[in-house]
């Protein structure tokens, strides 16, 4: 069995470092706990590994990855935790919340630390460096969020292409032609976020398939951000009249400065958000739009780490799950017929 010696001699570091390391109890420079890391990973190093199997004990704990980057709607990512410690308590587990952006370090951590028993990945992007890390490791996971190849994994995520195709087809509908896309801000999409990229992509095929004219334009989702992306989508297409937003933080600023430029919602502009229900029903007027279930997301993952830490203990093979959750579209008062068809 490799012991903790056997790792400290293969970092070159003494025994009390790779502790340290491993529990995180003083600082260690970066090189110094890549190369623990990296001896770990080398070595199949187990923490406590002997001790638990002779107690024939689990950790009973789930790490929950949330990388909480400034352009994530962060009410949106809590509630989704809540669900999941929710459901792990239902079924004895705690959950271990790790919210700094480790991207595969913090994966590999976890995995040689022995401290969890399965990983639930979230904020996933399309190329995600983490995957190859959860394959190579064989740690138990489930992932909120769709990678491009999820081969060998268990994915659970709103179906956000279809959800995209619902707000052009209901501005269709309404006879607006002329539509433009608030989206998150450019960093999002330059780490190529699942929900993000998958929501334009499916709102362009739409919208391309029905002979629309649209923009889209990243925003910052300040008032000042967003009153410069408005600006900018009147004087590029002063015939805009429908307005799709997936930028939570965007939504009041948009309403507002509609209202400044003499755009009555929905008479002038139609608006729809890609939003909880709850953010939808507090504005003036009440928003249409398009949602899908958060707390069943988290639900659903824990079930899918759970089967997998059951298949991994009964030396199976863990089936590959993918869910995808279908959108809701909930017709309120921010949309109406384009004023062009009246």
């Amino acid at each position: 069995m490799v012991t903790l010696a056997d790792v400290a001699r293969q970092a070159g570091v003494s025994a009390s470092t790779v502790s340290y390391a491993l529990s995180g109890k003083r600082p260690i420079s970066t090189e110094t706990r890549t190369r623990i890391e990296r001896a770990v990973t080398d070595l199949g190093y187990h923490p406590n590994a002997g001790a638990r199997a002779l107690a024939g004990k689990r950790s009973h704990i789930i790490a929950l990855v949330v990388p909480l980057h400034p352009d994530v709607h962060v009410p949106t990512m809590m509630e989704i935790a809540i669900a999941v410690t929710v459901a792990a308590r239902e079924r004895g587990y705690d959950v271990l919340l790790l919210t700094n952006d480790e991207g595969p370090d913090g994966v590999r951590r976890v995995a040689a630390t022995g401290l969890a028993d399965g990983v639930i990945l979230m904020d996933v992007r399309l190329d995600d460096d983490r995957v190859p890390v959860l394959r190579a490791q064989g740690i138990p996971a489930a992932l909120i969020g769709l990678p491009d190849d999820p081969a060998g994994l268990s994915c659970v995520d709103h179906d956000f292409a279809t959800a995209g195709a619902l707000c052009a087809d209901h501005l269709a509908d309404l006879g607006h032609r002329d539509l433009a896309f608030i989206g998150y801000s450019s960093g999002v999409y330059r780490r190529h976020a699942g929900y993000a990229e998958r929501t334009l992509s499916g709102f362009r095929a739409r919208a391309e398939q029905r002979g629309l004219r649209f923009l889209h334009r990243p925003c910052e989702g300040t008032y000042e951000s967003t009153a410069g992306t408005l600006a900018r989508i009147l004087a590029d297409r002063p015939h805009t009249t429908g307005f799709v937003v997936q930028n939570e933080a965007a939504i009041g600023p948009l309403l507002a400065l509609l209202r400044i430029n003499g755009r009555t919602v929905p008479e002038d502009a139609s608006v729809i958000a890609l939003c909880p229900d709850p953010m939808a029903e507090q504005h003036s007027p009440r928003l249409t739009s398009v949602t899908g279930p958060q707390k069943e997301l988290g639900q659903v993952a824990l079930d899918q780490v759970m089967a997998r830490i059951a298949a991994t203990a009964a030396g199976e093979e863990p089936a590959d799950q993918l869910v995808l959750m279908p959108p809701e579209l909930v017709i309120r008062e921010s949309t109406a017929p384009s004023p062009s068809s009246s």
